[in-house]
């Protein structure tokens, strides 16, 4: 007979928390919000750390090599996502480790037979002011020139201008050679008023832009997440197909830690993951696992060796799998059950295996939920999406900015790995969409302005700690006109614009 749930299946609209006793240490600046990635056992510490509970989801339209230097020089991770080739991957991740802070690879590069039009497509698209012109329009090409918005005026000029004739040319640039200290880097910028310093090798190449804007934020990323050597650290996503030969790309590129990345985790095909990277490298590769929904999917998984277990079907913004499948559950009942049997699996064997809330924010409430209910971290795509880190294009929509993001499971990324049940290799049916997202600025501006909900949320709670806040927190469940009575109501708003989550 089949098993049935008496409890319904809930998101996390249909909590709240309940205020706790909260004492004068009780402020947003002694709140730490650093968590555990990896398992580790009592006692001891985890072999990796965040110093922000999120995570980018592992997807096309959200995390490559800029999003995950964005996101760990804010203390968390992006898993570089695996529906590509694993040469592109490999090298993606090997990018974001070489990255050396305040040193940036161009991408608005163009060529000097380009036009004025090329130059504000390549503006609409990217949105950066300044590009780099090279001999072949390449991040690392002969550079021989820069175009900024003071080198052209659109009422002024023909759009078929070529940029050779327009830009400031390299002898009238100051540059300066590779090897350049980011302090030697910033004095040049100072002390010769330039709002950016282009880095060059020996054969006059282009490696890297320093910006004067950079400076201040540099100095600001106090929470950046760095390894031994430090570099940024940088996740990514593998299947249960190529695991073969993508896992060990990846290690030699650099990446810190992977996650498979599937709609199903209950599975024989990641038990043969996991068991080919525990018999391969033992426990010196650290590779996450799901995804789960209930207490036996966990279990399954803690078993099979997971350094840590992500939670979570058909509650993405851009997913379909419940309406195309009938399977899934909602995201606060997961997570609640599989926190529960965290909790008793460290009880029985000592070892804690870190969960990860994936799917199911809306608000930006709802993190502060997850984690109460037991979330470890929290991973986000369509969250992410809408920065100016994230991969897509920024486009205008009925005169809108919107970023362009779309799922693994939709026509256009045709991640059949992700849905794979052993079946051909493709994509039989959709389960996700082709969408757009408002566009939200700058990922460090959003990043911050959430967490800081979330750390005042916690304060309200009596506690200054993600742990001290599973233990101590006081979650209700709500009716739907008490969810009404919580948002604005009975009036007419001024302005709106500041009224969102």
């Amino acid at each position: 007979m089949a098993t049935y749930f008496t409890e319904p299946s809930r998101t996390f609209s249909e909590f709240l928390l309940v205020p706790g006793y909260s004492s004068k240490e009780c402020m947003v600046d002694n709140v730490s919000l650093k968590t555990p990635v990896v398992k580790f056992k009592k006692g001891e510490k985890p072999a990796l750390e965040m110093n922000i509970p999120l995570v980018s989801a592992v997807m096309q339209a959200v995390s490559d090599d800029k999003m995950a230097v964005a996101l760990a020089k804010e203390g968390g991770i992006s898993f570089i996502f695996g529906s590509q080739t694993i040469e592109n991957q490999a090298a993606m991740v090997a990018r974001a480790k070489a990255y050396k802070a305040g040193f940036v690879m161009s991408d608005s590069n163009i060529s000097p037979e380009s036009t004025l039009q090329d130059i504000l497509d390549l503006k609409a698209r990217t949105g950066h002011s300044t590009a780099a012109v090279t001999t072949d329009g390449t991040a690392q090409g002969k550079l021989v020139g820069l175009v900024t918005s003071r080198d052209y005026r659109i009422s002024r000029m023909e759009r078929d201008m070529k940029v050779k004739e327009f830009m400031t040319p390299l002898d009238q640039l100051i540059c300066a050679p590779e090897g350049t200290t980011l302090k030697e880097a910033n004095n040049i910028i100072w002390d010769n008023k330039i709002n950016q310093l282009p880095i060059l090798d020996a054969e006059g190449r282009l490696q890297y832009l320093v910006f004067r804007k950079d400076y201040d934020s540099h100095k600001e990323n106090t929470n950046e997440l760095l390894d031994s050597q430090k570099r940024y650290v940088v996740g990514a996503g593998i299947n249960t197909r190529d695991y073969k030969e993508r896992v060990p790309a990846l290690v030699e590129a650099g990446a810190d830690i992977l996650c498979i990345d599937s709609s199903e985790g209950y599975s024989e095909w990641q038990k043969m993951t996991l068991d080919w990277v525990r018999e391969t490298y033992g426990d010196s590769v650290k590779i996450g696992a799901g995804n789960v929904v209930d207490a036996e999917g966990f279990r399954f998984l803690a078993e099979c060796g997971a350094d840590f277990v992500k939670i979570g079907i058909g509650g993405g913004s851009i997913c379909i799998t419940r309406e195309q499948k009938g399977i899934g559950r909602g995201q606060a009942s997961a997570v609640i059950e599989v926190a529960a049997a965290r909790d008793e699996y460290f009880k029985e064997t000592g070892i804690y295996i870190p969960i990860c809330s994936d799917g199911g924010i809306v608000y930006d409430y709802h993190m502060t939920l997850a984690l109460a209910m037991g979330a470890d971290f929290i991973m986000l795509g369509r969250y992410f999406a809408r920065f100016d880190e994230s991969p897509t294009n920024r486009v205008n929509i009925n005169g809108n900015y919107m970023k362009e993001y779309w799922g693994e499971g939709s026509a256009r990324a045709r991640n059949w790995q992700r849905y794979d049940m052993g079946g051909d290799a493709k994509l039989s049916f959709e389960e996700g969409v082709d969408s757009y997202v408002p566009y939200a600025g700058s990922l460090h501006d959003n990043v911050n302005l959430s967490l800081k909900k979330v750390k005042s949320t916690m304060c309200n709670c009596g506690v200054l700690s993600i742990p001290e806040l599973q233990q101590k927190a006081k979650i209700t469940v709500i009716s739907t006109t008490s969810l009404v009575e919580g948002g604005a109501h009975d009036v007419l708003l001024k302005d709106s614009g500041n009224y969102k989550s």
